[in-house]
């Protein structure tokens, strides 16, 4: 018998609206996945999963939370070691959203201090291990670090995550997993403990396109469909004549195995009926000159933590706080520069979508690095912005984005393959994203399942 975790949501979902028993069942099996894993994953930072009595769309379907979302009955501690203020616990409109469909909440996972980093590490809590890592402990992406293990784990089916500058990303694509980085601004960021204001969005990671179309159509405030018509109209975009557009600079300085499979992808895409078209813009590299010197983020999260937590700067991360005068010297004249030269930059590149309709590229140019790797602050450094490099440049341009498993690499790690899409045209996304996930295969049919977990 088929284990009802192992159901798309589509299908798992009208069985546990018709069925008290088996949203207990998956309820049961969940628990019994974190109860095998937990010792080897470390995916949460408070595991605490209950019934919720609120029936709705999602009940039974078990949803982890990345630890700087308010959780009414969480405390909130956002990567820090210590808990938040009680404004901190909130709810916001996301997850309100969840509560109100009748998602069953597993814990708070865990994450980068105030999510300020690419690859997952915190010196205050254990870091969740890639499941994919079978000799030595590698790093599960960051900042929503405990987000994509929670999905390979088993424990839940939909994990929420924020992405500032790949965090939602990054994690999906080092673990196996699809996740989706919404526009700017299309999901409410309240009760969200911010790391910078401009560029902060909800997302969320999930085990298939499929799935996270549903959860997308029952959170975005735009759609108004249920989710079974909302996949149907996805579902129509035709992968034939779709037009995609690649650019050099998103295979530059990536990992030659990488670029290898992306483009044999690539290739086969073509050959059902996609064409692709090679984009020259200097907009993507001006924006990462502009994020090399620390973006928006950095400016913008130095000033969160000396008006909002500056009793923690003391106790920050060290790979953070050596870089904080560096991001507190950051005059208002930059910074002011720095946002109308992005606007501008936003503006070009979406000409871009005139020609095409996503662009397509590796999600992180680099293998998941061991944690052991990363505890020097000058290698740490170095490959902490190699991992950001690919994914954020969406945000900075105001974009949507979305990544899926397409192989392993030569060391055995899941290849993420990025989709990016037009500002504001995140359903355009999805329906491309669904087309070639059946093109390509879901990604049980590509990876396979992580060699770390328990099922």
């Amino acid at each position: 018998m088929t284990n009802p975790l192992d159901l798309p949501l589509e299908m798992l979902i009208p069985k546990t609206n018709e069925d008290r028993c088996l949203r207990e069942e998956i309820l049961d099996v969940a628990v019994s996945r974190h109860r095998d894993n937990k010792n080897v994953l470390n995916a949460y930072r408070h595991w605490s999963p209950s019934a919720n009595k609120r029936s709705g769309i999602l009940s039974g379907i078990p949803v982890s939370i990345k630890d700087l979302f308010g959780l009414y009955g969480f405390e909130t501690y956002s990567g820090t070691p210590c808990p938040l203020p009680v404004k901190w616990q909130l709810e916001g409109a996301v997850v309100s959203s969840l509560r109100n469909a009748g998602a069953v909440f597993t814990g708070k996972t865990h994450m980068v201090e105030f999510a300020f980093g690419g690859l997952g590490t915190n010196p205050h809590w254990p870091t969740p291990a890639n499941p994919w890592g079978v000799n030595e402990a590698h790093v599960p992406g960051g900042s929503s670090s405990g987000a994509g293990v929670s999905i390979q784990e088993g424990s839940a089916l939909v994990a929420l995550g924020s992405d500032t500058a790949g965090s939602v990303r990054i994690p999906a694509s080092f673990t196996g997993t699809v996740g989706l980085k919404t526009t700017k601004n299309r999901w409410s960021t309240d009760g969200l403990v911010p790391l910078s204001h401009s560029l902060d969005t909800p997302g969320i990671i999930a085990r298939s396109v499929a799935d996270l179309a549903v959860v997308f159509s029952i959170i975005d405030p735009e759609t108004t469909t249920s989710f079974d018509q909302f996949l149907a109209t996805l579902r129509s975009q035709d992968l034939f004549g779709l037009k995609l557009g690649t650019c050099t600079w998103f295979f530059e300085d990536c990992d030659p195995s990488i670029v290898e499979l992306i483009k044999s992808k690539m290739r086969v895409l073509e050959k059902k009926g996609a064409s692709f078209s090679k984009i020259k813009s200097s907009v993507i590299s001006h924006a990462s000159k502009i994020f090399a010197r620390g973006g928006l983020a950095a400016p913008e999260f130095a000033a969160l933590i000396n008006n909002e937590f500056a009793d923690w700067k003391e106790k920050l991360d060290p790979n953070v706080r050596s870089r904080f005068e560096r991001m507190e010297n950051i005059t208002s004249q930059d910074y002011n520069h720095r946002l109308h030269r992005l606007a501008t930059l936003a503006d070009e590149i979406d000409m871009v979508f005139s020609d095409v309709e996503v662009l397509v590229g590796p999600t992180v140019p680099i293998s998941p690095p061991s944690i052991e790797e990363v505890m020097d602050p000058k290698t740490y450094h170095v490959l902490n912005m190699q991992a950001l490099r690919n994914t954020s440049i969406v945000n900075l341009l105001n974009l949507c984005a979305l990544t899926i498993p397409v192989g392993l690499d030569d060391k055995g790690f899941p290849v993420g393959f990025q989709l990016i899409g037009r500002r504001g045209a995140d359903k355009k996304l999805l329906a491309v994203a669904l087309a070639i996930e059946c093109a390509l295969g879901s990604a049980f049919e590509t990876i396979g399942r992580a060699p770390l977990v328990k099922v």
